[in-house]
Parts: C-alpha cells; sequence; structure tokens
C-alpha cells in the first residue's frame, strides 16, 4: 500500500518559531467512526529510539518537512521543557497521522521506569503497542516484563528493531534475543538487504520485492529483489509463511503448503493481519530514524494490521454509586464514556487533557459530568463536576489543532475543563458514569520542599495542586509530625520533572533532607515533680503534683492512673494533670518528637483554695513529666516497615545482601510467578528514604516493592 496519498493529504504550511517544522493545519485530523481509527502505544526502554522513530514516520508521511533532534529539543513529541533537559520522554505524547484514510494515533511513551505511570496511561488509551527494541543495544527486563503485562491482557503488538544502520548494530543477534524474550511467534514480515556491508533496503519476505534505501530518505523505490536476494531471505520466507499458516482458520492451508502449492499472497496477507489483529502472531521490521528505513513498512503495518477500537473490550463501567452499568460499547452514537490519560498546564490554555473517548461523541459546547473517584489516598479526593466543553483539539505533540468532534475509539484534547484530572471520567451529564481507573504503581520515594519565603507558600500550594493534578503518581503528603511538605515520587528523575514544572510556574522553593518520624519513650521507670507557683499580686498560680512513669509495651499507648488519697488535689483537677502530661508528650521531651508507650501515675500533690485552677495544673503536670524525664533515660524509637520485594532470582542474593546493610530482617521468601522471588524484611524508614533508586541500581531496573507501617522500634545506639 502506497503512502503517498497520505503524504499530500497530511502536507501543509508550517509557522515559524519551534514549530516551523510542523504542518500545522488550520484543523486537525477528525476520524469519521472507530472503523478508521487506530491507536499505538510505542513501548522501549529510555534510548531504543521511539521518539526518532516517530519522527522519521512524520516525514515518511508528510506531516514535517525535516526530522527534529532530541539534543536541539526539536522533536515533534518531545516538547515539555524538562523532557529537553534531560535528554529523554517524560511524559506521554500524542502524535495522529493519516494514512489512506485511516487515523492512526502513535502514542510516545517514556522508557525510563521512573515514567512507568505515564507509559501505563498510554497502554490504556490504546489498542495495540509496537515494542522499539534497538539493534545496538538490545532489550532489557523491564520491556520483557511489559511484554508479559501486554500478553496477560492480549494486546495486539509487534517489533520494531531500530538504528539497524548504526556501526555497532546487530540485527540478527537481537532478533534472536527477542524470540528468546518474546516468543516463536515473533517472526520478521521485512529483512534488511545488504550492499557492500551496508543495509540499502528491506526485501519484504511475503510478495518478494525490494524496497530501495540506497538513495537514502527520498528511497524506498520498489524492485524485484535479485536471485541471490530471494535465495538468502528464503529460510525466513519460509518461517514466516509457517507461522502466519499455524495462525489460520483455514486448516487445509498447512497440508497444501506442505503439498508443494504456492499459497498465494493475499490470503497470506488477510490472514497475517488478522492473527496480529487478535494479538497472537507478532511482526518484526528493521528501521532506521536517520535514514527513513522501514518508516513506509511501518506505516502500512500500523494501519492495516492492528485492530480498530471496535475489536478491543472497553473498561468496566460503574454509575457514580459503584454499581455496574452495562450497555456501553464503542459507539459514536451511543452515551458518552471517556477518560482523561494526561494533564498539562498550558500558560495561555490553562488545564489541557488528552482524553481518550471509549463510547459516545464529544463535541464543541457540550455539558458534561466530571467524575474522579477511588485516588483520595494520592491526595486527589474524590469529586463530581458538571462542566461544558468549549474546545475540542487535535494534539500533534504539545501542538493543538481544532476538531469539531472526537468520536468513540479516538483521541482527543480539552481544554478549560477546571476540574478535570489524570484518571477521571467524562461522561454526559444527564447519564454520568465511572471507567474503572488503570493500575498506577506507588510513589515510595520521598522529597521533601519548602518555599524559599512566606510568600512563594500560596504560590507553591497552588502550582503544587495544578501539578498533582495531572500526575496520579504524585503524591503529596504534609507531615503532621515533622510538619515537612513531602512530595512522593517515583525517583528521582521524576522529583527533577516535578520540581522543575513548580519552578517554571515561578515558584521558588529548595529541597530539604526528609525528617523521619521518629518517637521518644522512658527507657525505665523515674518519678517527676513538678512545682506551679506564681505569685505577682492579684489571683496567682498555684499546683505541685508528683508523678511516677513506667514503659508499657510497644504499642501500649499511653495510660494515666490516679492514685492520690485524701483529696490532696481536688477531683476537678485530676484531669488538669492529665491534660497537662498529654500536652507534654505530644512536644516531646528531649528530641522534639511524641512521647509513646507510656503509663503516668499521679501519686500526689498540693493545691490552693484561691490560687489553683485547671491551667495551673496542666502546667504543673507537663512540668512533672520533664522532671521525670530529667532524672531517668529517654530512648528514641524509629518506624519500622514490613517490605515485600519482588525480584528475579538472578537479583535475589544482591537484594538480601543489601537489606542486611539497611538494619533490615528478613522474614522469608516465596517464589512468584516467572522466575520472580518475593522476599519479605522488616527495616527502618529511615534506610528506606532512597531505596526506589538504589533498588532499580541493584536489579538492573527490574526490582519493585511495597511497603506499609509496621511498628516504631528503638533506635540502636551508637
Amino acid at each position: 500500500m502506497s503512502v503517498k496519498g497520505a503524504k499530500d493529504a497530511a502536507r501543509t504550511p508550517g509557522r515559524g518559531g519551534p514549530e516551523a517544522r510542523r504542518g500545522d493545519a488550520a484543523a486537525g485530523i477528525e476520524a469519521d467512526g472507530p472503523a478508521n481509527v487506530r491507536n499505538v502505544a510505542l513501548i522501549g526502554h529510555s534510548g531504543a529510539g521511539k521518539t526518532l522513530l516517530i519522527e522519521a514516520l512524520l516525514a515518511a508521511n508528510g506531516v514535517i518537512s525535516r526530522k527534529g533532534s532530541i539534543a536541539d529539543g526539536t522533536t515533534v513529541s518531545d516538547s515539555d521543557s524538562s523532557a529537553v533537559r534531560q535528554q529523554r520522554s517524560v511524559g506521554l505524547a500524542v502524535v495522529p497521522l493519516l494514512i489512506g484514510g485511516i487515523k492512526v494515533n502513535v502514542l510516545d511513551t517514556p522508557g525510563y521506569p521512573d515514567f512507568i505511570g505515564e507509559l501505563r496511561a498510554g497502554l490504556r488509551a490504546a489498542d495495540a503497542a509496537l515494542f522499539v527494541v534497538s539493534a545496538v543495544d538490545g532489550i532489557d527486563t523491564t520491556t520483557t516484563a511489559l511484554w508479559g503485562e501486554c500478553d496477560r491482557v492480549g494486546m495486539p503488538r509487534a517489533v520494531a528493531i531500530t538504528r539497524v544502520d548504526h556501526p555497532r548494530a546487530d540485527y540478527d543477534g537481537v532478533l534472536a534475543a527477542c524470540q528468546q524474550a518474546f516468543g516463536d511467534a515473533v517472526v520478521p514480515l521485512y529483512v534488511p538487504v545488504r550492499a557492500g556491508g551496508e543495509i540499502t533496503g528491506l526485501i519484504g519476505l511475503l510478495p518478494g520485492t525490494v524496497a530501495e534505501y540506497s538513495e537514502g530518505e527520498t528511497g524506498g523505490r520498489a524492485r524485484d529483489a535479485a536471485p541471490a536476494e530471494l535465495a538468502g531471505s528464503e529460510a525466513a520466507r519460509g518461517q514466516l509463511i509457517e507461522g502466519i499458516i499455524a495462525e489460520s482458520e483455514d486448516e487445509t492451508l498447512m497440508d497444501r503448503y506442505l503439498g508443494g502449492e504456492d499459497i498465494d499472497t493475499d490470503v497470506l496477507v488477510t490472514d497475517l493481519e488478522t492473527a496480529v489483529a487478535r494479538g497472537s502472531f507478532f511482526p518484526v521490521l528493521p528501521t532506521s530514524a536517520v535514514t527513513g528505513l522501514g518508516a513506509a513498512e511501518l506505516l502500512e503495518v500500523l494501519a492495516r494490521a492492528f485492530p480498530s477500537p471496535l475489536e478491543r473490550e472497553l473498561p468496566d463501567v460503574t454509575d457514580l454509586a459503584g454499581a455496574p452499568a452495562g450497555g456501553l460499547s464503542c459507539d459514536p452514537d451511543g452515551p458518552l464514556a471517556a477518560e482523561v490519560v494526561r494533564t498539562t498546564v498550558d500558560p495561555f490554555l490553562g488545564r489541557v487533557c488528552l482524553v481518550r473517548v471509549f463510547s459516545g461523541t464529544l463535541r464543541e459546547d457540550t455539558p458534561v459530568h466530571v467524575a474522579g473517584h477511588g485516588l483520595a489516598a494520592r491526595g486527589h479526593q474524590d469529586h463530581d463536576t458538571d462542566e461544558r466543553v468549549t474546545h475540542l483539539y487535535s494534539p500533534l505533540g504539545a501542538n493543538l489543532r481544532p476538531v469539531t468532534h472526537c468520536v468513540a475509539g479516538d483521541i482527543c484534547a480539552l481544554a478549560k475543563l477546571g476540574s478535570a484530572e489524570t484518571g477521571d471520567t467524562i461522561s454526559a451529564k444527564d447519564q454520568p458514569v465511572l471507567l474503572s481507573t488503570w493500575e498506577m504503581p506507588e510513589p515510595l520515594m520521598p522529597v521533601a520542599v519548602e518555599a524559599d519565603s512566606r510568600s512563594d507558600e500560596d504560590a507553591l500550594s497552588r502550582s503544587l495542586a495544578k501539578v498533582a493534578a495531572g500526575d496520579p503518581t504524585l503524591r503529596v503528603e504534609r507531615n503532621a509530625e515533622t510538619h515537612q511538605l513531602i512530595l512522593w515520587c517515583m525517583g528521582e528523575a521524576h522529583a527533577d520533572v516535578v520540581l522543575d514544572r513548580l519552578r517554571d510556574q515561578g515558584v521558588k522553593l529548595h529541597t530539604q533532607d526528609v525528617v523521619t518520624p521518629l518517637r521518644e519513650t522512658f527507657a525505665g521507670p523515674a518519678a517527676g515533680h513538678g512545682r506551679h507557683v506564681k505569685q505577682s499580686g492579684g489571683h496567682g498560680q498555684y499546683a505541685v503534683c508528683d508523678i511516677n512513669v513506667e514503659p508499657l509495651p510497644r504499642g501500649g499507648g499511653f495510660e494515666f492512673v490516679d492514685k492520690t488519697v485524701g483529696g490532696v488535689i481536688p477531683g476537678t483537677f485530676i484531669s488538669s494533670v492529665e491534660k497537662g502530661v498529654r500536652a507534654q508528650m505530644q512536644k516531646g521531651l528531649t528530641a522534639g518528637f511524641p512521647v509513646v508507650d507510656l503509663r503516668v501515675t499521679l501519686l500526689g500533690g498540693k493545691a490552693h483554695s484561691v490560687d489553683s485552677s485547671d491551667a495551673a495544673f496542666q502546667a504543673a503536670g507537663a512540668l512533672a513529666l520533664r522532671e521525670a524525664a530529667a532524672a531517668g533515660r529517654i530512648q528514641l524509637l524509629e518506624p519500622v516497615s514490613a517490605v515485600s520485594i519482588t525480584v528475579s532470582d538472578d537479583h535475589v542474593g544482591a537484594v538480601m545482601s543489601d537489606l542486611s546493610g539497611r538494619r533490615g530482617r528478613l522474614t522469608g521468601t516465596a517464589s512468584a510467578a516467572g522466575e520472580l522471588t518475593e522476599i519479605s524484611a522488616e527495616v527502618p524508614d529511615q534506610e528506606l528514604l532512597r531505596y526506589a533508586v538504589e533498588l532499580r541500581a541493584l536489579t538492573a531496573g527490574t526490582g519493585r516493592f511495597r511497603r506499609r507501617y509496621l511498628r516504631h522500634e528503638p533506635v540502636p545506639s551508637g
């Protein structure tokens, strides 16, 4: 299938400035129905070449006149200032292509582990996945794990091997690694043609023709394969045909093929497309973003082999009360059900939401219901708001092109929805529903921030609310004990992006060391005498109390025992002494941390008929506890968490050794799915501040962990 017509239809004049390369049309691409939509997520580790591959596809499709550069920050899908600074994708971007009347939404997802939340959002919006693997660097374990996730949900996939023309490229070795990691159904659809040690084209294994790229990006000229080229590709062709026939629903094909019959190419192509759309066969294409090698062939696969949204299931749907709400399908005329998969803040348009429409049709000037439930633990409170869609766009990276509508199955951008956050459902005002949220990873690396001045505190609060609204992997916490503002992030790169976005909005702030919320308790019994006597003319203050303190077992809480006799302290002031003790316990005794696990016994005291008061006995109670602390010994307690770590079997020894160095106590191991082991341990929180980063380094980016507070334990001396 030629893409020349698509090139001519999409090529439009560009604008000046940073957008000069883009064919920025007056209107965006509108799909006329879900049958003519394809949503494809690009998946691969950081540096695999996803963003540059998109540049090559845009150039081959005629959307841009020249390809951008990551180093220069001029790529279409990486326009975020943080992406330019870090020289890698940090957020989900959508690039629509028009290929023979089919709108293909290519979703560029970040490959760095810190941004796994953006990748999962891309998978939620996609109906198929293109795994991008570098012929230089090969595949990593994270990519293999993501392939397994897609396999479990039956998502159709293909593989693009990039950088095949690099001097250190090992196409054959990487292809073999992909087949070993992904399975035998990963089979080349095209293979490189070499001349003089360089790749000059691709031979299509089914038609037996060569796309000649020896003339560079203007190549792609088709010619018949030479006899030597056909002979060299015969084994690969046989493997491809046998793989297609094995997936065919025509049970006679294999017998006919083995009997020597030459199966018609059109039949093979039809069965190939069916198997790919079904998610049981995975074609491989060699590509080069530099020369454009394989771009036209990849465009054809995206449009013809991958399924439309009509062939994929919708997420689970409920009403606002949580009861199942059936009856939705990918029907443009059905009830509206769409989901916000990404939220950004534009300095001119305000909040911009990237939306996947699952049912119905979004139109301008339409009232909608915006609902977000189930993320309160992340700081995103449940909300339900009626709003109006005023501006509808087709996104091209960060560039927004106006459209009038967005049908079921398509992806668009909405501006100026004041309450919408990532993960929210947009539905009809008179028929509101909720789409089930996708799996979001737990942020486990804390970063403490503080405004540079009191005048910056309001700006920090406002900007942080905007950033958090678009990032469900960010959790914001104001620690009630340390009073620090904590940003829970996925890792250092994620934290850098969050801080960059806050500073880009004019917020002046700095980071601090995270303070672990310790506790204090008494290491043994002690006695305290509290005497609060003041007389400065007029009504004075008089209160005296004597207490004994003794520690309780961990988790014992607080007990107050009254053993006074003879009414030495009037009954109305007994509770005042307890209030004073409790207030001092909350303030701390030696290090300023709350006191826990303590029994206080009130033994005696004195009162004055005129000068004694509630306030005086509260002061005396607090003073008595401080005196007891001075006479006794205070023990600091640190929080300990139960940690569950999942790692590959190869890294178990290194992780367990590292836990020992963190004062961790191993509580068990168990085999998990695949070649994985789950390690259970108890680890002090102080040792977990950077564990999200350090575990990744220990396990080549594959380890993950969960934690939950267990108890406080004594801090070791020394």
